[in-house]
């Protein structure tokens, strides 16, 4: 039997019977059978299942969904991790990501903000608020981090992995606002913007995590307007705007080359 710890988190106990109904579907045809799963330590998703293929199943949870490493001694410099952030700490500097660490004791990693400044801001000496404020760095979302130093003091310092990096020069250059979902499945989304009358005004739905998404807006189409219908449909989600064109006033059309 497998017991794992993987990069999908809970934001209501009552979303275990959701994520256990995805996992179910996603290891149907594998002789392996799902034996637990529960909230662990900042509501992460610990999963234990057993069978004949359960090896086969661990690397394709890995693979569609990741690991947490659960314990300090899994990390390692460049080693790449999915986490959630966090917040940002009171002198503004750094930002903090929840990677799924609790053993022996629960760490985040932290990105300082020189290293926000030189990967989202082309070295430029801006605040960090300002950064959160313009990449929507917000509380739960989704961020992939590379581990760039395990100091001595027990912190962990990490940067923006090159995937995640690429991933918000795609959003940029798109040209199209997305509005981020973060606390509800795919499905009470969709059926959010149908009954708020949006479905037209978007493109698709991404799924950056198992329970957060981006909705990808039509060109011309203000993600912030779409806030006031849509949050009434979601109420136990959190909703943060991705926008192009306030990266783009803020910073110049050039600054689109640097990704």
């Amino acid at each position: 039997m497998h017991t794992i710890t993987l990069a999908v988190r809970i934001y209501r106990t009552s979303q275990i019977k959701y994520v256990t109904s995805v996992l179910k579907f996603k290891l149907e045809g594998l002789r392996c059978s799902l034996e637990r799963v529960e909230a662990a330590p900042k509501k992460w998703i610990k999963v234990s299942f057993s069978g004949e293929d359960e090896d086969v199943a661990l690397r394709y949870l890995a693979k569609e969904f990741a690991l947490c490493p659960e314990n300090l001694k899994n990390l390692g410099k460049n080693v790449v991790v999915r986490g959630r952030i966090s917040g940002v700490n009171s002198n503004g500097d750094k930002l903090y990501v929840d990677i799924g660490v609790f053993q022996p004791r629960e760490v985040q990693a932290e990105i300082p903000i020189q290293q926000l400044q030189a990967q989202l801001a082309d070295g430029r000496k801006i605040a960090l608020k300002k950064i959160v404020e313009i990449f929507g760095l917000c509380e739960n979302v989704p961020l992939t981090v590379k581990i760039s130093d395990l100091a001595s003091d027990g912190s962990v310092k990490a940067m923006l992995a090159e995937e995640q990096r690429a991933n918000f020069g795609t959003w940029v250059k798109s040209l199209l606002d997305r509005l981020l979902v973060l606390g509800a499945t795919e499905h009470e989304v969709r059926d959010a913007l149908k009954h708020s009358g949006f479905a037209r005004d978007i493109v698709n739905v991404e799924q950056p995590g198992l329970l957060e998404h981006a909705v990808v807006c039509k060109l011309g189409t203000d993600a912030i307007g779409l806030i006031p219908k849509v949050g009434g449909n979601l109420r136990n989600a959190s909703l943060v705007v991705f926008s192009p064109s306030k990266v783009v006033d803020f910073f110049g059309e050039n600054f689109l080359d640097t990704f």
